[in-house]
């Protein structure tokens, strides 16, 4: 595994106490942001981003049964990724898209996030006072360009939100797309 131990993954953390109210106040800060990327909001985004964010799209392999499953996924800091962005980055991405030149977004893209399966498999210090939590979620992305040019992403996210003092940031991203190829023309839409 790579943003998130294996172990931890497969924690369940559900029956403990403060488990129910964290991941509601967890979920529903999912649901406001991607309110905000489909609002097109993306400066307000940004501002979601914790300064040392990495924000992470392995590339998938398809491997045989007998490899370990941490070889279906490229790993951060080495090899190629569809992206690993840092705050920067990203920045630069939003203000490209908001200069209304960006061939890939002119005109804007319609985007729809649907956010699903929001569970809390570690928390720190601990579920009741915690200020840094990982997070696994599910989404499906439905974008439309002009007319006819129509994409659709389901996938995966393993997240660290760290709490602040207003609420909480993406501290490191990664997103697991369930395609093995793209066929879509451009990724220049978050996840």
């Amino acid at each position: 595994m790579t943003a998130i131990a294996a172990d931890a993954l497969l924690a369940n953390l559900a029956g403990r106490p403060g488990y129910r109210e964290l991941q509601a106040e967890v979920a529903g800060f999912y649901y406001f942001e991607a309110d905000l990327l489909d609002n097109r909001r993306y400066t307000e985004w940004l501002d979601l981003l914790a300064d040392d964010v990495v924000y992470f799209m392995p590339m998938r392999h398809n491997v045989p049964l007998e490899h370990e499953p941490a070889e279906e996924n490229s790993v951060a800091g080495t090899g190629m990724h569809w992206f690993e962005d840092d705050k920067w980055t990203l920045t630069k991405r939003v203000e490209q898209i908001q200069t209304g030149l960006h061939y890939a977004e002119e005109p804007l893209s319609r985007i729809t996030h649907m956010v699903t399966n929001v569970r809390i498999v570690e928390a720190q210090p601990a579920l009741t006072d915690a200020v840094e939590v990982g997070v696994t979620s599910r989404f499906l992305m439905y974008q439309n360009r002009i007319d006819y040019d129509t994409s659709t992403f389901v996938g995966r996210r393993h997240d660290r939100l760290m709490r602040a003092g207003d609420g909480w940031r993406i501290r490191r991203r990664e997103v697991i797309l369930e395609q093995g190829i793209l066929l879509e023309k451009n990724l220049s839409n978050f996840f």
